[in-house]
């Protein structure tokens, strides 16, 4: 698959490189992060972000997955990850995930970088919807969704076990209409 970064105002969403992971790990293995992540372990293992970086660009070449780094213009700095992940052709749906790196948190990276994924699934990937979650116990990546105009289409009970207890995980989604209607 052929991706040419997307530029926003502040940011640049591009290919993760294997010179990102030294910050990768960094940023990623504070325990906040995995704590409120589905995904990320704590403690972030040696080498774990060498392997997720050879993971995202296979999944770019054979087009299951864009996992990018977004990095913020004005100084090159890496502030985290957003991914959109598991599109399918047929159903034309795919889940997007994202995280910042604790130093970076409150100043509207996560929406920037989520909202222009969003665009670029509905205008370059054609889908028709795109899906995402998050620990209830994590009230900010709701906050970030709900920002994109995206619904609350339910909640599911202690779906992950996470930090010695079942959490709760919540799901929204955002359909090309209801995008298409807000960027009107």
């Amino acid at each position: 698959m052929s991706f040419e970064p997307i530029a926003t105002p502040r940011l640049l969403l591009r290919r993760l490189e294997l010179s990102d992971a030294t910050t990768l790990q960094r940023l990623a293995g504070d325990p906040l992060i995995a704590a409120t992540t589905l995904t990320i372990p704590h403690p972030y293992p040696d080498g774990a972000a060498e392997q997720f970086i050879a993971l995202t660009q296979n999944d770019l070449e054979e087009e299951r997955g864009l996992n990018l780094a977004i990095e913020r213009r004005e100084d090159h700095a890496l502030l985290g990850v957003v991914s959109l992940a598991g599109y399918h052709p047929v159903h034309r749906r795919g889940e997007m995930g994202y995280w910042i790196g604790l130093p970076y948190w409150g100043r509207g990276y996560a929406t920037e970088a989520a909202g222009a994924l969003i665009r670029y699934g509905f205008e370059e990937l054609n889908l028709n919807s795109v899906f995402a979650r998050h620990f209830t116990t994590n009230p900010a990546s709701g906050r970030v969704m709900q920002k994109l105009g995206m619904a609350h289409d339910g909640t599911l009970r202690q779906q992950y076990y996470k930090n010695d207890a079942f959490v709760d995980v919540a799901y929204y989604s955002l359909l090309r209409t209801e995008w298409e209607e807000r960027t009107r």
